[in-house]
């Protein structure tokens, strides 16, 4: 991962690797170590605004509520940052659709993202080099290389971006 995350092995190895788990699926301890490998290489700060956060993830598609219940978490004066990804296969992903919102940006800083917590308790960006950067590679090659429909990348990649208590400094495990 820390390969993906800093783009030093070729996508084709990458690819090659996404193909075989696909076909031979992965262990509990294989999934485990993938997924805190993706974890480890979000970055974070130290600043914490909110006491609890929670994380709902969706898998997109058309009956896709996530953005309704973003508002009603920060409502309740809990802290909902996700890092949401692109369509992959046939389902309209979150942040395609966030962004046909004109003036709505899926790229921010964390700097950003943090003043977007405070002032409103809840935040949807994307994956940067510096945000879950291996989940972006793998995500975007997952697509082209048909193996979106695999339950242990799915599992990998949404849970690499679930984070608890304190957003930004606060445990990405």
């Amino acid at each position: 991962m820390e390969g993906a995350a800093r783009e030093t092995i070729p996508e084709e190895q990458l690819s090659a690797w996404l193909m075989a788990v696909f076909l031979r699926g992965l262990t509990l301890g294989e999934l485990d170590t993938l997924t805190t490998a993706m974890r480890y290489r979000a970055r974070s700060s130290t600043t914490r605004s909110r006491a609890e956060t929670v994380d709902k993830h969706s898998t997109g598609g058309v009956g896709d509520r996530r953005r309704s219940g973003a508002p009603i978490v920060a409502a309740a004066g809990l802290a909902d940052p996700m890092i949401s990804g692109r369509a992959l296969g046939h389902t309209g992903g979150t942040l395609d659709k966030l962004e046909s919102i004109p003036g709505y940006r899926t790229q921010l800083s964390p700097a950003e993202m943090r003043r977007v917590l405070e002032q409103c308790g809840a935040s949807i960006v994307g994956q940067t080099k510096n945000l879950v950067p291996a989940d972006r590679k793998l995500y975007s090659l997952r697509d082209r290389t048909a193996t979106v429909e695999n339950p242990y990348l799915i599992c990998a990649s949404i849970m690499s971006k679930s984070w608890r208590r304190g957003w930004m400094g606060w445990s990405s495990t």
